[in-house]
């Protein structure tokens, strides 16, 4: 028998993914200190992988906790430039800033994705997607920003690749929803496997 399945996020995006592809769920949006948890594992030396993965673990599991029956889903995306992690911007100036760290080289995404179930994690999944920034102008860069602002403050890097920000990028290798934030393929995989969506 398919089990209910619950999003823990209160992403827009993640949500439109889950009802574009006809996957009934509910939505509970975990509240978790992202920014303690993802300072104590750069003081860790952690790698931006197993950021993403604790994350996404940690938001399935304070939603986990209250729904032990149902596959509830955590995800976190993070965005690796040379080691360095970026965090979603907080201010326009921030954004600027971050676009121009990242202009003309090469960054990753990393969006994580853990399924729990009676209280352990029973699948996850890391998908990666590097993006090649163009040598954009100064002045189209604060244009691109004041035009979209506050948009991106939802986004880390400063950009929305859905949106006008995907005319930052020269080339793009991997999945699109991985970029969106969610592996979905891979998890619509999984969840076929296990009976959870018809086939």
């Amino acid at each position: 028998m398919a089990r209910q399945i619950v999003l823990a996020s209160g992403s827009a995006i993640r949500r439109q993914m889950l009802l574009n592809a006809g996957i009934a769920h509910e939505v509970s949006v975990p509240r978790v200190d992202e920014d303690m948890i993802k300072m104590s594992l750069v003081a860790e030396h952690a790698t931006p992988r197993d950021i993403a993965d604790t994350l996404a673990e940690a938001k399935a599991r304070k939603i986990g906790g209250k729904h032990p029956d149902k596959l509830v889903i955590g995800c976190d995306q993070v965005l690796d430039s040379d080691g360095k992690i970026l965090s979603k911007p907080q201010t326009p100036e921030e954004a600027k800033a971050q676009i121009k760290a990242l202009r003309t080289k090469r960054h990753s995404l990393l969006s994580a994705v853990v399924i729990y179930h009676q209280l352990e994690p029973i699948w996850r999944h890391v998908g990666q997607v590097r993006l090649y920034m163009r040598d954009i102008s100064d002045s189209y860069l604060e244009e691109y920003v004041d035009r979209n602002w506050p948009s991106l403050q939802s986004s880390v890097g400063g950009y929305k690749l859905e949106e006008e920000g995907v005319r930052l990028f020269s080339r793009i290798e991997g999945d699109y929803f991985t970029i969106l934030g969610l592996p979905l393929v891979e998890m619509i995989n999984y969840l076929t496997v296990s009976g959870d969506l018809r086939a």
